[in-house]
C-alpha cells in the first residue's frame, strides 16, 4: 500500500466483512506491506489499506484468493462385508476450486 502525500500518512489495513488474521498478521515498511503467515482460505476476501493524514484519506482494495489442491474432509476408509450385509462409502473432499468426486468400482465408473 504505497500512498505519497505530504505530510506523510498514516496506513491502515482492514479486511472488509471481518477481522484480520489474529497473531499471523504482520506489518513491514512503515505498515506499507502486510503480511499474512500460515495463509489458510478463511484468508481470502477483500483487504483495504487505508491511508490517512490532516489533509484528508484515501483507500485502495486488494481482492485475496486462496487456491487449495484437494484435501480430505473425511477420506475413505476400507469395508468389510458379509454377503447380504449394507455399506456405506464416505467421501469427504474439499479444496478451492471445489473438487469434483467420482466413484469408480473395479476401475469403472459407478
Amino acid at each position: 500500500c504505497f500512498c505519497f502525500s505530504r505530510p506523510t500518512p498514516v496506513i491502515r489495513w482492514i479486511k472488509e466483512g471481518g477481522e484480520l488474521p489474529a497473531n499471523r498478521t504482520f506489518f513491514e515498511n512503515f505498515k506499507k506491506t502486510l503480511k499474512i503467515i500460515d495463509v489458510s482460505e478463511a484468508d481470502s476476501g477483500n483487504y483495504k489499506c487505508i491511508a490517512r493524514n490532516i489533509l484528508g484519506s484515501a483507500h485502495h482494495v486488494i481482492s485475496v484468493t486462496v487456491k487449495a489442491a484437494p484435501y480430505w474432509i473425511t477420506a475413505p476408509r476400507n469395508l468389510v462385508l458379509s454377503p447380504g450385509e449394507d455399506g456405506t462409502l464416505i467421501c469427504r473432499a474439499n479444496g478451492n476450486p471445489k473438487p469434483d468426486i467420482s466413484w469408480l468400482a473395479n476401475g469403472v465408473p459407478i
